[in-house]
């Protein structure tokens, strides 16, 4: 909707859009309080969000260019009148720093690379880890260099206009299907056959060269496929039982998104990337463990699944580290690292009790869609925050983008936030509000303690571990590789989870800071993947191929969850939503949703089932309001449908068979589920 025909009054207002505070919008609007849901941003998402190629480019500039980017604000003072004070909001997002960009692909001669239809860019300077630009020329190799891609020209698309949903995935290679000059002018090269024989030994060679050059990607193709990516800012997955699938099925909002499965737990250890036996399928067809191993892991795993049961087993190591217990049950070394790092997936210094807890929830999860307790949103997972947006708007709730809200309005005697004034002068008064933690000043912080994520986004040619298939969504963990490094999780996606285009994966790498992103994750990288992507890299340890880097995204994120919200000094109506953690799940998100939620109204059930659309009686005409508050659209970085109006149970239907169609992938339903099998895949 234009900030124009807001209205001037809501009951709720909430300011960013990111997962906990999409949660609350939809949680509110359900109950039937009237919802105004802005983001100072022209998508959905804030640091949750999911971009295509071209999206993430104009994120990268919007984050190296945010302290020239001020908005023309209008004069608030006049709006606020002697009994009232205005707290000022931060209008830009100073969360993400040390945004460095690396390309290895090789380049090809054109100066401007076109998107189709999307926008035309050019790469002629070098992003340095500061932040600023230097000149570089019009280099046709960008090999090893920094690079910054920049929007010349932005062309607006129709939101219904989807070529990611609606056609077939295009080969990333069309190149490699043309016929050979070489093989089209054979018969001519030679008038004898011991020349034809000796053109031949020479041709076969060219060929196979010319083949291999034709096979290596480039990054034209990486931009003329660039509607085929969905990059997440945020890297999770959903654990199969955990607190996201539940709120997920219990409100109906799992109707807006598909999943894929995980299909493989794997880990680093001694040099080389094997895959983590967690089920007992997995247990007894391992070839990593020995007999002995396979029965020790079993007798643990089974003590895990009810150890509360079992207090003589583990309340004497309570005050224990994890690592210790693990040492203690005798376990091998071998059995330590796959429990410690690829099961429990705690810290070095997590306790007993929080590594068995980790350890019980995995297990639980498998079995329940498939045989790794993990599953994906297909397309990334910014839409989640936007399938919750979805309902809120379904129920009356109304949405506003690149709306900049520049302060709050505070009654001086009540101490109570009264209203708010945005940009354009707009006073909107209100009851509640909620803030993302990005848009409160320094000022109104009195003792809050941020942490940093380093995070790094990788665009690979081949998968970290070769398979029968290659597509694989994969979880990776990487142990510490010298003392004081953090440990790094690593997220491998194929193309059927539709977040890269074909022959390519998306990877990627999160860990706690412990300096900039580059610095704490360069080693993982430089172990694991090649940045020669002309020479076939092989593993010194384990002898096989690395999968070589095209293109390389690092940055810092500001980890907030760890703020309470006694730190902010703010007034007792307003409540601030934390951003991502660094953890795999998003168990913090919705725990803070709900209590939030409760707090503004304790009598109110949180999220209940949304009626299936077929159900919905319209009053009236009986016809179905239009838009239902979408009025902008997501931006031309988003391939996303409108968001207005509820799916019609047909184009559900015909959605999924287009999606199964062009992937290959049957995508998981939340709705339906084997609840009785992760017992037996432990006993």
């Amino acid at each position: 909707m234009s900030a124009d025909h807001l209205p001037s009054e809501f009951e709720v207002l909430i300011v960013g859009t990111g997962l906990p505070e999409s949660i609350i919008a939809a949680a509110c609007s359900r109950i039937g309080q009237k919802v105004l849901h802005v983001d100072r941003s022209a998508y959905y998402g804030g640091n949750w969000a999911s971009f295509t190629f071209s999206g993430l480019l104009s994120w990268i500039e919007e984050h190296k260019h945010e302290a020239c980017n001020k908005d023309e604000i209008k004069e608030w003072k006049d709006k606020i009148q002697e009994d009232e004070e205005a707290i000022l909001l931060n209008t830009v997002d100073k969360t993400i720093t040390n945004v460095e960009v690396f390309c290895f692909a090789s380049q090809d001669s054109e100066d401007n690379i076109q998107e189709e239809g999307v926008l035309q860019l050019k790469h002629d300077s070098s992003v340095t880890a500061a932040g600023t630009e230097e000149d570089s020329g019009s280099s046709k190799d960008c090999h090893g260099q920094q690079i910054q891609a920049t929007v010349t020209n932005t062309v607006e698309s129709s939101p219904s206009e989807d070529p990611v949903r609606s056609d077939s995935q295009a080969s990333a290679q069309e190149t490699d299907d043309a016929p050979s000059t070489q093989e089209e002018n054979h018969g001519n090269m030679c008038s004898t056959e011991s020349e034809k024989q000796e053109a031949g030994v020479t041709e076969q060679i060219s060929e196979c060269t010319d083949e291999k050059k034709r096979k290596k990607i480039t990054y034209s193709q990486i931009i003329k496929e660039g509607r085929r990516f969905n990059v997440d800012l945020t890297s999770k997955l959903l654990y199969a039982k955990g607190s996201l699938v539940d709120l997920l099925i219990k409100s109906n909002v799992s109707r807006y998104a598909e999943f894929k499965n995980a299909t493989r737990i794997l880990t680093y250890q001694n040099g080389k990337v094997e895959q983590v036996p967690c089920s007992r399928a997995d247990v007894f067809a391992s070839k990593q463990l020995t007999v002995v191993e396979k029965r020790m892991l079993m007798k643990f795993l089974t003590f895990c699944m009810d150890y509360q049961q079992h207090p003589e087993e583990y309340l004497d190591f309570k005050d224990h580290t994890f690592v210790e217990f693990l040492k203690m049950k005798k376990l091998t070394a071998n059995l330590q690292h796959f429990v410690h790092h690829s099961i429990s997936m705690v810290s070095e210094t997590d306790k007993t009790t929080e590594g068995l807890r980790a350890t019980q929830n995995f297990l639980q999860c498998l079995g329940r869609y498939g045989n790794t307790p993990f599953l994906f949103p297909l397309y990334g997972n910014g839409e989640i925050p936007q399938c919750f947006c979805r309902m809120c708007a379904v129920f009356g709730g109304i949405y506003c983008l690149r709306h900049v809200v520049q302060c709050l309005v505070v009654d001086k005697e009540t101490k109570r936030c009264k209203a708010v004034i945005d940009t354009s002068g707009m006073r909107i008064s209100c009851k509640h509000f909620i803030v993302e933690d990005s848009y409160v000043a320094d000022e109104q912080r009195k003792s809050v303690q941020h942490r940093q994520i380093s995070r790094a986004v990788l665009i690979t040619d081949k998968s970290l571990l070769k398979a029968e298939s290659d597509q694989q969504i994969s979880l990776v963990t990487v142990p510490p590789l010298e003392p004081g490094r953090p440990a790094v999780r690593i997220v491998e996606l194929c193309s059927s989870s539709m977040t890269s285009m074909q022959g390519t994966y998306l990877v990627h790498l999160t860990c706690p800071s412990s300096g900039t992103a580059k610095e704490d994750l360069s080693l993982v990288v430089s172990r694991l993947f090649s940045e020669n992507v002309d020479a076939d890299e092989k593993d010194a340890d384990s002898g096989m191929e690395k999968p070589s880097v095209l293109w390389a995204l690092y940055f810092n994120m500001r980890d907030s969850s760890v703020a309470e919200r006694s730190s902010y000094n703010l007034p007792s109506n307003v409540y601030v939503c934390s951003g991502p953690d660094s953890t795999l799940g998003s168990d913090h998100s919705i725990k803070q949703a709900e209590s939030i939620f409760g707090q503004l109204f304790p009598d109110e059930e949180f999220c209940p089932p949304a009626p299936n659309p077929e159900d919905i009686i319209y009053d009236g005409d009986g016809a179905e309001a239009e838009n239902a508050g979408f009025g902008a659209p997501l931006g031309p970085e988003h391939n996303k449908p409108e968001e207005g109006a509820v799916p019609e149970q047909e184009n559900e239907k015909a959605m999924t068979e287009t999606t199964e169609k062009n992937t290959s992938v049957t995508p998981v339903s939340l709705a339906t589920c084997n609840d009785s099998t992760e017992e037996q895949d432990t006993e």
